[in-house]
């Protein structure tokens, strides 16, 4: 008998020990190692036999179960990797999850082998049921896809991305939590008590105050603290806005906003010009109002934006001073050391000290080298979580090669920063400085990223959803759910991402390293003051430009505007402008691998895209997202590849039609109040499986052909106030998994037939108040998991699942408070 046999079975047990233990654990690979556990557990008799039975096997034998054990043998390292990972650590996790499943094949094709098969069975009488096997390897591969689907639908909890929305709201609770409690806080209550000071100060001079202070301090962090005080809201009766200016602000669009406000017309047109003298008025009490203004950086913008009105007051936020325009300026200081060590232990170790077994004086060295700067210790104290002391040192040496945090802070801030993207693995790195494509201070919609991610660096959306996660816990990013009733059950098509200035710099700063034609990605970091492209990129019109992604901000374009430029090897190209005219560049038609595309307008207004035609030649595009334009014919113009199409506050014109993306798998219109009716054409497309069609106010109408969306699994109508009924043949879309019809105010029943909907798992009507009763059929919605309704309705949904003995959970959500004026 070989020696490998003793050791094949020695291995084998160890895995079986460490899979149990793996199966008990809440992580990501746990149903993979429950499977595993299964086929380790009918081949260990087998190999047993072997190790005792004293026969020495044929060369061909003794190959094969040298083979299973160098696989029992990569499943014990695995386990052991499985076992010492954080369940902070998404990303590792994910990778490990699919190395476990990768495992789990192994294992299983090596069971599925007819010869082997034949060996095992004939020489130590093993039996295993083939088809039963694949079945099972069947079911693995649809686990990630699964995972995904739960995850952008929302049931079983919503997944990774709904715990990192969740994780960022508890900081956010945390840090109010500590104010005055020997904890991070102390600094935020004494400026906090500082500013509320001179916004309630009676003094004529005082209608304008200031907080200032280095990139990182904490200034955003306060006067939003502000805004949420009980005392500050009461006081301004709730009359308060959240601006955030940014470098290349929409100065007419801003000015709109704000008089809206003071004049109290939150409704007030973005095409409405203020006049430029203000009338002078008295206004009473109870009419006092708060204007925050956040991250401003010039004074002349800031000129055009405040006005000395009686029981108005502005605070600007901002980096720099303007002693000669406030009356009053509180500087937010750097952190004291309590407050420094609190904060960065939150984040390195989930709790406000240091914890035992740690090396105290490793830690307060890391500390030290933050510089007291919240932003720093929040992305190095979480990119040091659950890392040994050799990873801590090394960190600790590069802090600490670097200057002091003084007069140069902005740089050596960011050097600080860099550091901690050093040690991200490459691809999650690459995609964090994807994010400086974006423009500064704008929330850029999850699906965004993800369809990005997806096509450039080809990965699948599960992958890409762990990434965006992981940038979050480790501060790179923040996720923001958008204020929506019962939150915790929405999906992550309710989600943005926003960045810090300052990780936005380092990620232009790292991404501008070597020649401008050789950047992977070239972006206009702001707008021109003359709302053109840049002048250096006019220098290189005589030679290509390798960027994969290209990022444009601009004003209004003419065809003369645009430089003859060479993107062959462009995979992304951005557009953002500020326009009601707009013409297309002409050198998209020489972006032959363009996979997504993206446009964007930020003026008041619909823009007219022009050179539409340009469009025709984007044979390999994937992803389209168009918003607040005035979506132009596309007649002749049939877009093969395009699988995601987004169109978001657009003038649809009725030019939509489903002839023009045969191949489309996701389709989003968003806010487009001109859409009256689905066109009939959309429900010829066979590969459809999600379909939004949210806030459109005047959809009234849905085409009797519905039904025909026979791949559709994902339908969300939410805020359709003018639909009235959903189509009968609604009820053959046998694959369909997802309903949402909250607020759709008018709706008044389901389908006779809902119950044919067998794969229907979750139902979202929230304020659907003209249902009342639910067809008989709904007993036969076996898939049902989960029902968010309102509670007029909530006993006849009991009753259907007592009726029909189901398990399904119905949930009525809490009532909804908006906040939105703080997310702006």
């Amino acid at each position: 008998m070989a020696l490998t046999d003793l050791f094949t079975g020695e291995i084998a047990s160890d895995l079986w020990k460490m899979l149990i233990t793996i199966s008990r654990k809440a992580l990501r690979c746990k149903s993979s190692a429950e499977q595993l556990i299964t086929y380790v557990r009918e081949i260990l008799p087998t190999i047993e036999e072997i190790k005792y039975s004293g026969v020495e096997l044929p060369a061909p034998r003794q190959s094969q179960l040298d083979r299973l054990s160098e696989i029992l043998r990569s499943g014990v390292e695995l386990s052991h990797q499985a076992l010492s990972s954080s369940r902070w650590n998404v990303y590792r996790n994910f990778q490990l999850a699919k190395k476990m499943e990768k495992l789990e094949k192994h294992v299983t094709r090596f069971l599925q082998v007819p010869m082997q098969a034949h060996i095992l069975a004939d020489v130590h009488h093993a039996r295993f049921e083939m088809a039963e096997r694949f079945d099972r390897v069947e079911a693995s591969n649809r686990r990630m896809e699964r995972f995904l689907e739960e995850m952008k639908i929302g049931v079983n909890g919503g997944g990774w991305v709904e715990e990192a929305v969740k994780s960022m709201q508890e900081d956010e609770t945390w840090v109010e939590g500590c104010n005055g409690n020997n904890g991070f806080g102390v600094g935020l209550d004494f400026g906090k008590k500082k500013v509320m000071e001179m916004v309630f100060s009676n003094n004529d001079a005082d209608w304008i105050v200031g907080i200032c202070g280095i990139g990182g301090s904490g200034k955003t962090t306060l006067a939003r603290e502000l805004c949420r005080d009980d005392q500050v809201r009461c006081y301004f009766k709730d009359r308060i806005l959240f601006l955030t200016v940014s470098q290349s602000p929409n100065v007419e669009q801003l000015r709109a906003r704000i008089w809206g406000h003071i004049m109290g017309n939150q409704g007030l047109n973005g095409n409405y010009v203020v006049p430029q003298w203000m009338p002078q008025f008295e206004c009473k009490g109870e009419a006092q109002v708060l204007v925050v203004l956040d991250d401003v950086w010039s004074l002349s913008v800031l000129e055009q934006l405040v006005w000395k009105i009686p029981g108005c007051k502005f605070l600007v936020v901002s980096r720099f001073r303007f002693p000669t325009f406030f009356s009053a300026t509180y500087h937010v200081e750097l952190l004291g050391e309590e407050d420094a060590l609190s904060l960065f232990c939150h984040h390195a170790f989930g709790q406000k000290y240091i914890p035992l077994g740690a090396n105290v004086s490793l830690v307060k060295q890391v500390v030290a080298e933050c510089g007291k700067l919240p932003l720093a210790l929040k992305v190095i104290g979480a990119s040091l979580r659950d890392q040994n002391e050799m990873f801590w040192l090394s960190v600790k040496s590069n802090l600490s090669q670097g200057h002091s945090i003084g007069e140069s802070y902005e740089i050596n801030l960011i050097d600080r920063m860099a550091i901690s993207t050093n040690y991200l693995p490459e691809k999650i790195k690459e995609c964090f400085l994807d994010l400086c494509s974006f423009p500064e201070d704008r929330k850029i919609p999850l699906e965004i990223l993800i369809n990005m991610w997806v096509e450039i660096h080809d990965i699948r959306e599960a992958e890409a959803y762990a990434i965006a996660v992981e940038l979050s816990n480790k501060n790179l990013l923040t996720l923001v759910k958008e204020a929506r009733a019962g939150g915790m059950y929405s999906s992550s098509f309710d989600i943005s991402v926003t960045q810090h200035d300052t990780l936005r710099d380092l990620a232009l700063i790292l991404s501008k390293r070597g020649s401008i034609h050789e950047h992977r990605r070239l972006v206009m970091a702001q707008r021109e003051e003359n709302g053109l492209l840049p002048r250096e990129w006019s220098r290189y019109q005589d030679r290509p430009f390798e960027a994969q992604i290209v990022s444009i901000n601009t004003g209004e374009m003419t065809e003369m505007d645009w430089f003859e430029l060479d993107f062959p090897k462009a995979e992304v190209l951005i557009i953002n402008f500020t326009s009601s005219d707009y013409f297309l560049p002409p050198f998209i038609s020489k972006m032959p691998n363009l996979r997504a595309l993206i446009i964007v307008n930020y003026s008041t207004s619909y823009a007219r895209l022009h050179n539409v035609s340009v469009l025709r030649n984007l044979t390999n595009l994937r992803s389209l997202w168009l918003e607040k334009v005035s979506t132009p014919p596309l007649s002749g113009t049939v877009l093969k590849s395009l699988s995601k199409l987004f169109v978001v506050l657009c003038q649809i014109n009725n030019g939509l039609d489903g002839k023009q993306f045969p191949n489309l798998s996701e389709l989003t219109l968003d806010h487009c109040n001109d859409l009256t009716y689905l066109p009939s054409s959309i429900c010829g497309i066979k590969s459809l499986r999600n379909m939004s069609l949210t806030d459109c106010h005047n959809l009234s109408e849905l085409p009797d052909e519905f039904g025909n969306l026979k791949s559709l699994e994902i339908l969300r109508l939410y805020a359709c106030p003018d639909l009235e009924t959903l189509p009968p043949s609604m009820c053959d879309m046998k694959k369909l998994k997802y309903i949402d019809i909250s607020q759709c105010t008018n709706l008044t029943c389901f389908p006779k037939e809902i119950g044919r909907l067998v794969s229907l798992e979750k139902i979202d009507m929230r304020e659907c108040p003209m249902i009342r009763y639910l067809p008989k059929s709904a007993v036969s919605l076996h898939s049902l998991q989960l029902v968010i309704c309102d509670e007029e309705v909530y006993g006849t949904w009991r009753d259907v699942a007592e009726m029909a003995k189901s398990n399904v959970h119905i949930q009525v959500p809490e009532q909804h408070f908006d906040l939105d004026w703080l997310q702006e």
